[in-house]
C-alpha cells in the first residue's frame, strides 16, 4: 500500500461467506496416510472412542478391518448400521446403508475408505458422494484414505510405485476437509508391521515387500503426504486470517514474493531469489505490477521484461501479473493475500531525481512492510541515463496535441472575458483547470503542462493589472499566480494519472472481453480443423502476427505437422522446424526470443493440459524484429490454456464415439454370435436328426414317416436358407449396394404374392384381406418391396396364437399408400417400441423367445426406406395385438 495509506482491517467477504456456508454442514475430518497398513483406521476408531467419552454419538457407518485383530478389537463399544447387500453378477456385496445412516442421523459417523467405488445399483457411484451427502444433512464424518488416492497426485504416484490407481478422490474434496491428520510411521516400521503379517497375511507381505513397499517407494510416498498436509493446513491458516481480517504476514511457513521489473537487472534479481527460496525450501512468487509506466516501455524493456518473466517460470515460480496504480501497494497486497514472508526486489538504478519524483520502492516497503523482510538483490550497472527526462518519454511528437492545446486555452481565456466584463468574479483563474484536464485527459501529461504554461500566461496577461502585460504590479498576485500555477500542475498530473488508469483498465476490460468471445466461439466446437481454425484467426487478429498450430500426426509416428495457420500459406525455415521439434520434445519455448534455437523467425509455444502436451503454437510477429511484449505474452498463454482444453474436449469426444462404436460392433457382434450359434443350429439339427434317421433306420419306417421326417427336414432347410438370407439382406443393407430396380406395381399383386409365398408361416392362422378398390400403382422394386411386407408377415405369424387373425389392409391416405399388418398377439411392450427395428433385437426373452435371428424388422425397414417408404409399428387400440403400417409415396 502507499505510504500513510490506511490498512483494510475488514475480513475478507468471500472467506466470510465460505465460513457462513460451511456453518449448515457437518464437519470433516480425514485421516491420511502414505500407504495401507500405517493405522488409519486404527487411529480413526481411537479418535472415535474419545469423542463417544465425551458424550458424542458416534455410529459406525463401515469400517474395514481387513482381518486385523486390533482393529476389529477397537470396532468393540460402537454402534454399527448393518450393511445392505447389492446383488451384482450373481454375488451379493456389502455396502453402507446410506439411507439407514441418515435415518439414524448420529452426531459423528465412521466412513472407512474414502476412495471406494460403490457397487452399481447403489445411489453414488463413489463413496466420497455418500460422505458429501451425511455433510450435507449436518453429519460429521470421520472418514480415511491414502495420499495415492488423491486425484492430482495420481501421475506422479504411478511414476513412482508404477501402479496406478483406478479410485481416486478429486482434490476438492480433500480441501474441503475441516480437519486432516497425519497418520505416519517411518519405512522400516511399516516394513517392520507388514514382515509381522500385521497388514498383509505372510505370503502377501513377502510379495508386496518385493514391490510396492520398498523402502524408496514409502519415503517418496510418506513426503507427499507430508507436503499435501502441509498444503492444507497452510490453505486452513490463510483461511482463518482472512476471516478475522489479520493482516500478516504469520511466519509459518516460508513464501518469497520477487518483484520483476524492465531493468537489465531483472534477471539477476530473479535469479538471487531462486537462491534465497531454495535456502529457505520456500514457494517463489514472480510479481510485475502493471502500473502507468507500462505503457511507454520501450521494446527493449519490454523484451527485458519478457525474458524475466520467462526464466522465473523456468525457475519454478508462480508467475503473477496485476495492473494497480503503485508497485509496492500491489507487493503489500499480494503478500497479505499469500502470506509472504520475505521479498526480494532489484537494487535501484533510477537517479536520485527520479527517486524524489516518484519515490523508492524499497523505502516504502521497508516503512509499510510490517513483518516483511525485505532483500535487495545486487546491480551489475551504473545508474540508468536520462532517467530525470524519462516523463518526456510518453510525449506526443507531432504537433496536433499542442495546437489543441492551445485553442482550448483560447477559448476559455474567451469566455473568461466574457464573464468578467459581467459579473465580477474573485476566483476567475479556476476556468483555466478545465483546458488542463481536457488536455491530460486526452494526451498526457507533456501537453497538459503545456496548457497549464498557456493558462498561466493567460491569466497574467488578460486578468491580473496591469492589464494587457505580462506584468504583476500587486505582489499579493504574484502569490495567487504562484499557486494558479501549482493547482494547474497538480491537476495535470491528476488527469494524466486517471488517463493511465482508465487506459490500462481499458487494456485489461479489452482483453478480458477478447477472451470471453474466444470461450464463446470454441464452447459448441466439436470437429477439431473448425476448433483449430478458430484457435489461428484469433490468435492472428489479436497479436497482429502470423499464427499456426502443429501436432503430432499418427500417420507420419508422431511426427508434429501442421494442422492450422493463418494466413494458410505460412512457411517455415529449417531453423523453425528445428526449434518447433524442440519445443515439442522439451514442452519448452524455442525459436525467436528465447534462449534455445533464437536463430528462426518464429517463436514456438507449447499447449498443454493437466493430463499431457496437445500441440505447439507458432508466432510470427508482422515486424519482423518485434518481439512479443509482456501483455501480449500472458495473453498467448490464456488463449493456449483455453485452446488445448477445448482440444482435448474434442479428442475426447471422438474418443467416446468410438468407445461408442465399438461397444455397438461388440453388441453386434453378441448378438451375431447368439444367432449363429443358436438359432442357425436349431433348423440345422433338426435337419441333420431327420436325415440321419433316414439314412440309419429308412428300412424300419413306413412311408408316412419317411415322408414326415422328409418334410421336416425341408421345413427347417427352407428356414434355415431364410435365415442366410436376411444375414445376407442384412449386410446389403449396411454395405448400401442395394439400388431399387423400379416398376409399376399393383398394390393387390404385392400382397397377394407376397401372402402365398408366407402362407405355410401362417399355417394354423386365419388370414383376411381387404384391398381398397381403384389404388394407383406405385413405383417400387417389386422384389424388395415383397421381402418387406413378407417379413413383417412373418413376425405376425410368430406372436400370433394358434387360431389368431392377421389382417392385411391397404388403402389411401392423403398423397400416401398405406398397407396395413394387424395380429392378434401380445402387442408390443413400451420399452420395445423404440428399439423393434435394431439389428438382432427380439421382443421376447426368456422361454417365450421366438424362433429368428432379430434382423426380419431391420431388413423391412431397410428394405422400404431404400424406396422412399416409411414403416412404423404400434399397438392395437381395438384389443391386443400389434399393428404395423408400410407407407409408400404414389407416383406424380
Amino acid at each position: 500500500m502507499a505510504a500513510g495509506a490506511p490498512s483494510d482491517t475488514r475480513p475478507s467477504p468471500d472467506a466470510l461467506l465460505k465460513a457462513a456456508q460451511k456453518e449448515a454442514r457437518g464437519k470433516f475430518k480425514i485421516f491420511l496416510g502414505a500407504a495401507p497398513g500405517v493405522g488409519k483406521t486404527y487411529e480413526m476408531l481411537l479418535a472415535a472412542h474419545r469423542r463417544k467419552a465425551e458424550g458424542v454419538d458416534v455410529v459406525v457407518g463401515v469400517v474395514e478391518t481387513h482381518g486385523r485383530a486390533e482393529t476389529e478389537a477397537r470396532l468393540a463399544g460402537l454402534e454399527a448400521i448393518p450393511r445392505r447387500l447389492v446383488e451384482y453378477k450373481d454375488r451379493a456385496l456389502e455396502e453402507m446403508d446410506l439411507d439407514g445412516l441418515l435415518k439414524r442421523r448420529p452426531q459423528l459417523a465412521l466412513v472407512d475408505e474414502l476412495a471406494h467405488t460403490n457397487a452399481p445399483g447403489s445411489r453414488h457411484p463413489k463413496r466420497y458422494l455418500d460422505v458429501e451427502e451425511l455433510l450435507a444433512a449436518g453429519i460429521d464424518v470421520y472418514s480415511t484414505m491414502n495420499v495415492q488416492h488423491v486425484e492430482s497426485l495420481n501421475d506422479v504416484v504411478a511414476r513412482i510405485t508404477r501402479i496406478r490407481m483406478r479410485e481416486t478422490v478429486p482434490d476438492s474434496v480433500v480441501d474441503g476437509a475441516d480437519e486432516i491428520e497425519l497418520v505416519d510411521i517411518t519405512p522400516a516400521d511399516l516394513i517392520a508391521r507388514l514382515g509381522a503379517g500385521k497388514v498383509y497375511v505372510r505370503e502377501q507381505a513377502q510379495r508386496a515387500l518385493r514391490h510396492y513397499f520398498s523402502p524408496g517407494n514409502l519415503t517418496a510416498l510418506r513426503e507427499l503426504a507430508l507436503r499435501r498436509t502441509a498444503a492444507r493446513v497452510d490453505e486452513q491458516m490463510l483461511s482463518y486470517m482472512r476471516e478475522h481480517a489479520i493482516t500478516g504476514p504469520w511466519a509459518a511457513g516460508e513464501r518469497v514474493i520477487v518483484c520483476l521489473d524492465p531493468s537489465p537487472d531483472a534477471a539477476n534479481t530473479v535469479r538471487a531469489a531462486k537462491r534465497t527460496a531454495d535456502r529457505l525450501d520456500a514457494e517463489l512468487i514472480a510479481l510485475y505490477v502493471e502500473t502507468q509506466r507500462h505503457a511507454l516501455l520501450s521494446e527493449a524493456e519490454q523484451g527485458r521484461l519478457a525474458d524475466a518473466m520467462r526464466l522465473a517460470g523456468q525457475l519454478g515460480a508462480e508467475v503473477v501479473s496485476v495492473p494497480g496504480r503503485t508497485v509496492v501497494e500491489e507487493i503489500l497486497a499480494l503478500a497479505r493475500a499469500r502470506n509472504a514472508t520475505r521479498v526480494v526486489v532489484g537494487k535501484s538504478r533510477r537517479s536520485r531525481w527520479f527517486e524524489w519524483r516518484h519515490g523508492s520502492v524499497v523505502d516504502e516497503l521497508v516503512r509499510n512492510g510490517s513483518g516483511l523482510v525485505v532483500e535487495v538483490a545486487p546491480s551489475t550497472g551504473s545508474p540508468e541515463p536520462k532517467a530525470a527526462i524519462d516523463w518526456l518519454s510518453g510525449a506526443p511528437r507531432s504537433i496536433g496535441p499542442y495546437l489543441e492545446g492551445a485553442l482550448i486555452t483560447g477559448l476559455a481565456t474567451a469566455l473568461g472575458v466574457s464573464i468578467d466584463t459581467y459579473v465580477d468574479l474573485p476566483n476567475i483563474s479556476l476556468i483555466y483547470v478545465v483546458p488542463v484536464m481536457i488536455a491530460a485527459a486526452r494526451h498526457g501529461l507533456v501537453p497538459s503542462l503545456w496548457v497549464a504554461a498557456l493558462s498561466v500566461l493567460s491569466y497574467n496577461f488578460f486578468f491580473l493589472p496591469p492589464l494587457y502585460r505580462l506584468t504583476i504590479a500587486d505582489p499579493a498576485n504574484i502569490v495567487a499566480l504562484f499557486f494558479f500555477m501549482f493547482v494547474a500542475v497538480v491537476a495535470s498530473a491528476l488527469g494524466t494519472r486517471t488517463r493511465a488508469q482508465a487506459q490500462a483498465a481499458r487494456r485489461e476490460a479489452r482483453t478480458t472481453a477478447d477472451l470471453y468471445a474466444f470461450s464463446r466461439k470454441i464452447a459448441g466446437v466439436v470437429d477439431l480443423d473448425d476448433l483449430l481454425w478458430i484457435v489461428v484467426t484469433h490468435l492472428a487478429r489479436l497479436l497482429n502476427a502470423e499464427v499456426a498450430v502443429l501436432m503430432p500426426d499418427k500417420d507420419q509416428g508422431g511426427r508434429l505437422a501442421l494442422r492450422a495457420a493463418f494466413p494458410p500459406d505460412c512457411e517455415f525455415t529449417e531453423a523453425d522446424l528445428a526449434a518447433a521439434r524442440w519445443c515439442w520434445d522439451a514442452e519448452q519455448p524455442a525459436g525467436k526470443g528465447t534462449d534455445t534455437l533464437p536463430g528462426g523467425r518464429w517463436l514456438f509455444v507449447p499447449i498443454r493440459t493437466s493430463r499431457a502436451p496437445i500441440g505447439v503454437v507458432g508466432i510470427l510477429p508482422q515486424a519482423d524484429q518485434r518481439l512479443l511484449g509482456a501483455s501480449e505474452r500472458r495473453l498467448l498463454e490464456a488463449v493456449g490454456n483455453q485452446a488445448a482444453v477445448a482440444i482435448e474436449r474434442v479428442a475426447l469426444a471422438a474418443d467416446i464415439d468410438q468407445a461408442r462404436l465399438g461397444a455397438e460392433r461388440e453388441r453386434l457382434r453378441s448378438a451375431m454370435l447368439t444367432s449363429v450359434s443358436h438359432d442357425l443350429r436349431t433348423p440345422l439339427a433338426s435337419i441333420i436328426g431327420a436325415l440321419s434317421s433316414l439314412a440309419s433306420y429308412r428300412d424300419r419306417y413306413d412311408d408316412a414317416t419317411r415322408d414326415e421326417l422328409l418334410g421336416t427336414a425341408l421345413t427347417e432347410a427352407r428356414r434355415l436358407d431364410r435365415f442366410v438370407g436376411n444375414l445376407l439382406d442384412m449386410t446389403r443393407l449396411d454395405a448400401g449396394v442395394i439400388v431399387p430396380r423400379r416398376e409399376a406395381v399393383e398394390v393387390g399383386d404385392l400382397v397377394s404374392t407376397t401372402l402365398r409365398r408366407a402362407m405355410p408361416l401362417l399355417h394354423g392362422r386365419t388370414v383376411s384381406t381387404s384391398i381398397e378398390p381403384d389404388l394407383p400403382p406405385l413405383s417400387l422394386d417389386f422384389v424388395l418391396a415383397e421381402q418387406a411386407l413378407f417379413n413383417i408377415l412373418d413376425n405376425a405369424g410368430k406372436h400370433s396364437p394358434a387360431g389368431g387373425r392377421i389382417g392385411v389392409l391397404a388403402r389411401r391416405h392423403d398423397q400416401q399408400i398405406e398397407i396395413v399388418v394387424r395380429d392378434e398377439g401380445p402387442g408390443i411392450a413400451a420399452v420395445a417400441l423404440d428399439r423393434l427395428f435394431e439389428k438382432f433385437y427380439r421382443a421376447d426373452d426368456g422361454d417365450r423367445r421366438r424362433a429368428g435371428t432379430g434382423l426380419g424388422l431391420a431388413i423391412a425397414r431397410g428394405f422400404v426406406e431404400v424406396q422412399g417408404g416409411t414403416v412404423a409399428a404400434r399397438n392395437r387400440t381395438d384389443r391386443s395385438g400389434a399393428e404395423f403400417v408400410v407407407s409408400y409415396l404414389i407416383s406424380p
